[in-house]
């Protein structure tokens, strides 16, 4: 589990494809590796990953090509930004709101607006993800815990303070990229109890 609050922004150094998926290699001079074994989790952009092999500031995972197909993970390219968190011990606080870095869907960026000092995002979610959003829920964006503004359709959007802006990749974002999506987990067991 993770909490959407981002600890570091890392880079893709290397990634080799196969025939059931790629292997990636990841680094950030800013990431804390001194708790970071093989067999931890670490969500990159919001995709939960297993520590294959750690070294220095370096950490491998094997990514299988389910999640490639599912996440925009599989459009990265070396050099390219992602956010990093570790997963969390239960015995510290939770900042943000409980992140299973299991991605639902991706959604697109349709506009970009800045105001005053944040900026505004409207993203396209999946039909089948509307139902699990409202305003002034929460939401994962590419691993970052955010709040929803408000939902039209299938159309919600989020406003970025300066600080998320600087210490994660959203600011990076244009209009038409893609983005992972994890809804409320809380939303979707809720479903799934009222519905049996």
């Amino acid at each position: 589990m993770f909490t959407g609050i981002i600890q570091a922004i890392g880079q893709v150094k290397n990634k080799v494809t196969h025939d059931k998926g790629a292997i990636f290699t990841f680094s950030s001079s800013i990431f804390d590796f001194s708790t970071i074994d093989i067999g931890n989790s670490i969500a990159v952009n919001g995709v939960c990953l297993t520590v294959i092999e750690v070294e220095n500031e370096n950490f491998t995972a094997d990514i299988s090509q389910e999640t490639l197909n599912f996440s925009i993970l599989g459009n990265l390219l070396i050099d390219d930004e992602i956010n990093l968190e570790k997963a969390i011990k239960f015995n510290q606080g939770i900042d943000g709101h409980l992140v299973s870095g299991h991605v639902d869907g991706r959604g697109q960026v349709i506009d970009k607006t800045i105001e005053g000092e944040s900026t505004r995002f409207k993203i396209n979610a999946p039909q089948s993800l509307v139902k699990y959003i409202a305003r002034k829920g929460s939401i994962t964006v590419n691993g970052v815990s955010l709040t929803v503004n408000s939902i039209k359709a299938n159309v919600f959007d989020i406003n970025i303070v300066p600080h998320t802006l600087t210490v994660t990749t959203l600011g990076q974002l244009k209009v038409s990229d893609s983005v992972n999506l994890e809804v409320d987990i809380i939303a979707k067991y809720l479903e799934q109890l009222i519905t049996k």
